[in-house]
């Protein structure tokens, strides 16, 4: 572990032999950077981009990977974050922790390579600091670089004896044109082509029994994972992964099941994360 800039904010680096992590120190819970070794960020970066929080200022998204709060109200889901957090070792990696928000919740990315392969695991924790429960879910959202592909897994198997059931529901967000270029819905997955106009934003999510999302651009895949519970409840009509875009970005999202969380309790949700060069990407989609 080193540390460096990116963006002008104080970071820390992580590496092992396949893959480097610039992780934010001024700012957070974010990873800011994903790259294989001598390759480019794979995330989006873009310092100037703001989202309004009413009451609270502006949220700088900077790109790369954040950590929010499920369902997606305002006042509390655009907190900024712009405070120093607080970084500590662990094996292979590290845990950077946010101080308790207005609605008080404290936030924490624990980020580990757990061997040389271009493999990341991806603990989020949401840790209730306040004085009552809270419902709600963790949100892991990456911002990835525009250009590429984005592909969201449809299930292909049948939920009763004679198939007379609906399998696949969708879920579209009323800024989505169902008959946009860039959204393509084929029988078995959804793809999202990452070129749209600045004038036109789109989102599309759905239940994943897959457990993954993928984002393939420029010779590279990167292979988002998060685990799947079929008699959970998730938000937005149980999509559980979701995927965003604009002319700016393109964001690959899981989201953990609906949770109460009680006082001083934390809630965890896990991604691993693997990223495959050109030569392997028969392997990504095996």
């Amino acid at each position: 572990m080193k540390t460096t800039k990116l963006m002008g904010l104080n970071c820390i680096e992580l590496g092992n032999a396949a893959l480097s992590l610039v992780i934010a120190e001024s700012i957070g819970p974010r990873v800011l950077s994903l790259r294989l070794h001598d390759g480019d960020n794979l995330f989006a970066e873009i310092p100037d981009v703001t989202i309004d929080c009413p009451n609270a200022g502006k949220l700088r998204l900077f790109g790369g990977h954040r950590l929010w709060t499920a369902p997606e109200i305002p006042e509390r889901t655009y907190l900024p974050d712009a405070f120093h957090v607080h970084v500590v070792e662990v094996e292979n990696g590290v845990r950077v922790t946010q101080q308790a928000d207005a609605s008080g919740i404290e936030k924490s990315l624990t980020v580990t390579l757990p061997d040389d392969s271009a493999t990341v695991l991806v603990e989020h924790g949401l840790t209730n600091r306040g004085m009552w429960s809270v419902e709600c879910a963790v949100w892991g959202i990456t911002q990835m670089a525009v250009g590429g592909t984005a592909i969201l897994p449809q299930n292909t198997e049948t939920l009763d004896a004679g198939g007379y059931w609906g399998n696949r529901p969708i879920t579209l967000w009323p800024y989505t044109n169902i008959n946009s270029p860039h959204l393509t819905l084929e029988n078995d997955r959804i793809l999202i082509n990452a070129k749209i106009s600045d004038d036109e934003a789109l989102k599309v999510g759905s239940p994943n029994p897959a457990g993954w999302l993928g984002y393939w651009n420029g010779g590279t895949v990167f292979i988002k994972e998060a685990a799947y519970d079929p008699a959970a409840e998730y938000y937005d009509f149980a999509s559980s992964s979701q995927i965003y875009c604009n002319s700016k970005f393109l964001e690959l999202e899981t989201l953990s099941p609906i949770s109460i969380i009680e006082p001083n309790q934390t809630l965890t949700h896990h991604e691993t994360w693997r990223v495959f060069s050109a030569e392997s990407i028969e392997q990504a989609f095996a």
